[in-house]
């Protein structure tokens, strides 16, 4: 015996089985019930949400007679009659599909109209089922416009489309139409394991979030899908075999993505999209795993109520919602879903998801400080980071000379460069004071000079070991360098952040552990406001002073100051590093 689909073999017989499609249920078995039926039947809505079998199951009720042949019209097909049996195998001569696809002119509409003069010959109506009807030609709707606004008594029209906006207002309005809707994953998800179990097929339930996930609101799609995941898992259903078989990229790579953007760590953004390509996982599904997780963290953030406190990934959505402000995960959400359209548009895929997620960065809110994309070197002694290590401020000055043959013709793009005369002095850095040595691990029982330094280089000199020792990471790192210590007393330290995604909960608590393994067993409290001198703006001060160093002796060069005034040379900005 050959094998059924899955689709084939579970396609509802009556409305009761009918899934996802209450709606339409309701108002067909009423009007059932009470007999105001309607003449002609239009059902719109995409592919494998039941269209075609709500008109198989419409036709049984209207010529069902019922196990002992003496029924009538009825909301619940026996399905044991000769006119049920024979509609579901497709050999009721009474009700006729017409597939417009391969049917769209008006010859074929004219043959199938002739055949409405005649009476039912088995059955109590004519039932012409048209699918895809917005195939037909003009000329097509036409010639059927009469017949169905004035059909016989005995003769139904069902017509079903997915695209509604092309069928003819003349021939909409003629017909009482049906929009079934696309079913919602849990709903597909519920459907499935009652398919399942009656197969005795193993599944898990990770598998099955999968395939309703990708079946976007299809349940023939949802079905075929499981068929195939059968088949490749060998009989049974299991998460991590769905996942590679539908390329979907594991809720992990998405986190890590959001954790990352959140921190504004570049270097981890481009390294887990490496590491995506080198899995094999489609660019767009990872967008689309983005995309579904950010929407639920701005469900969280909106209405923290909707948690639910067993579903790990809500657990998770409401760790990151903790992360990122509001707007800035609106931010995400957008480029992410628009995103997707660019990435058909680059050579590389990748290289396209790599520019969608680094958009962010660039957009983010002046007073964030973003990291460099290459990794992130430590603080030196000193306490100043290097300058590779910290990004460079807008306005400072960074140089390079390009001889040209002659002042017309330069060398340098951009109109708005300036010339070496008209090179206006960088602003004086901040003065960056010598930290002293960090607080040794052990208790001390008299004060050291670290003890006794003003809270701003006691609290660079302590970062600066965390730093070293690399004792904080990610989200920690970034609350020790980007917040300022304006009270320390015996057993608490008040530290003040600009940001108040850097003040969640978890990362507290790390630094506070990191300290107290330090030697500084204190509490720490947070308080919001804006950061005036803090580590990372001493590392960027250090930085910007020795790039005007630089800057200051390479104008000084005797080489240099003649290829400016000999060969017409340019000053290019963004082009000088201090080594």
């Amino acid at each position: 015996m050959s094998y059924l689909v899955l689709a084939r073999k579970y396609r509802p017989q009556n409305f009761a089985q009918m899934v996802g499609q209450e709606h339409v249920v309701q108002a067909l078995s009423n009007a059932l019930r009470s007999q105001r039926l309607h003449h002609a039947y239009l059902f719109t809505g995409t592919r494998g949400v039941g269209k075609t079998t709500v008109s198989r199951i419409l036709a049984k009720s209207l010529n069902c007679t019922g196990p002992d042949g003496a029924g009538g019209i009825t909301a619940e097909p026996c399905g044991q009659c000769p006119a049920c049996r024979e509609i579901d195998a497709g050999r009721f001569v009474d009700y006729t599909e017409l597939d417009a696809a391969s049917n769209r002119g008006v010859d074929e509409v004219q043959a199938l109209l002739e055949q409405a003069v005649y009476k039912p010959v088995q059955g109590r109506f004519k039932v012409f089922m048209i699918d895809e009807v917005h195939m037909l030609t003009g000329h097509a709707f036409n010639a059927m416009l009469k017949t169905l606004e004035e059909p016989p008594a005995y003769l139904k029209f069902v017509l079903a489309t997915t695209d509604p906006q092309k069928v003819p207002v003349t021939v909409l309005s003629r017909c009482l139409q049906f929009n079934l809707r696309p079913m919602p994953p849990p709903t597909v998800q519920q459907h499935l394991e009652q398919v399942l179990q009656a197969e005795q097929v193993p599944f898990e339930a990770g598998a099955l979030r999968l395939l309703a996930r990708g079946a976007r609101g299809s349940m023939r799609d949802a079905l075929s899908l499981t068929d195939q995941a059968i088949a490749f898992g060998a009989g049974q259903l299991q998460e991590a075999a769905v996942r590679q078989m539908l390329g979907a990229v594991e809720r992990g790579h998405a986190l890590r993505l959001v954790e990352a953007l959140a921190a504004g760590d570049g270097a981890s953004v481009v390294q887990t999209v490496q590491a995506l390509r080198l899995q094999g996982y489609a660019a767009a599904s990872a967008l689309e795993e983005m995309v579904g997780l950010l929407q639920r963290m701005a469900v969280l953030q909106a209405v923290p109520a909707q948690l639910q406190p067993h579903d790990p990934e809500d657990a998770d959505c409401a760790r990151l919602a903790a992360l990122l402000p509001p707007d800035q995960t609106q931010l995400l959400y957008s480029l992410c879903l628009h995103g997707r359209a660019e990435l058909g548009l680059a050579p590389d895929e990748y290289a396209a998801l790599n520019m969608v997620l680094l958009r962010l960065l660039a957009f983010r809110p002046e007073g964030v400080e973003k990291k460099s994309l290459k990794s992130a070197e430590p603080f030196d002694a000193a306490g100043q980071g290097r300058a590779a290590a910290t990004p460079l401020p807008a306005s400072a000055p960074s140089t390079t000379v390009i001889p040209t043959a002659s002042p017309a013709l330069s060398l340098v793009a951009d109109p708005a460069v300036a010339e070496p005369e008209t090179l206006q002095p960088a602003a004086q850095p901040l003065p960056v004071p010598s930290p002293a040595s960090p607080e040794p691990t052990g208790a001390s029982v008299s004060p050291t000079p670290a003890d006794t330094a003003p809270l701003p280089d006691f609290w660079q000199s302590v970062v600066s070991d965390l730093v070293q020792r690399e004792a904080v990471t990610a989200l920690t790192r970034e609350l020790a360098l980007q917040a300022e210590l304006v009270r320390r007393e015996p057993g608490c330290w008040t530290l003040r952040v600009a940001q108040a995604a850097l003040a969640n909960g978890s990362a507290r608590e790390r630094l506070q552990s990191a300290l107290a393994q330090a030697g500084h067993a204190v509490r720490l409290e947070l308080e919001i406001a804006p950061a005036h001198d803090t580590p990372a703006q001493r590392a960027a001060a250090a930085a910007q002073a020795r790039l005007q160093a630089a800057h200051d002796s390479l104008l000084q060069d005797p080489f240099v100051q003649s290829m400016l005034r000999d060969f017409g040379g340019k000053i290019v900005p963004g082009s000088l590093q201090a080594l």
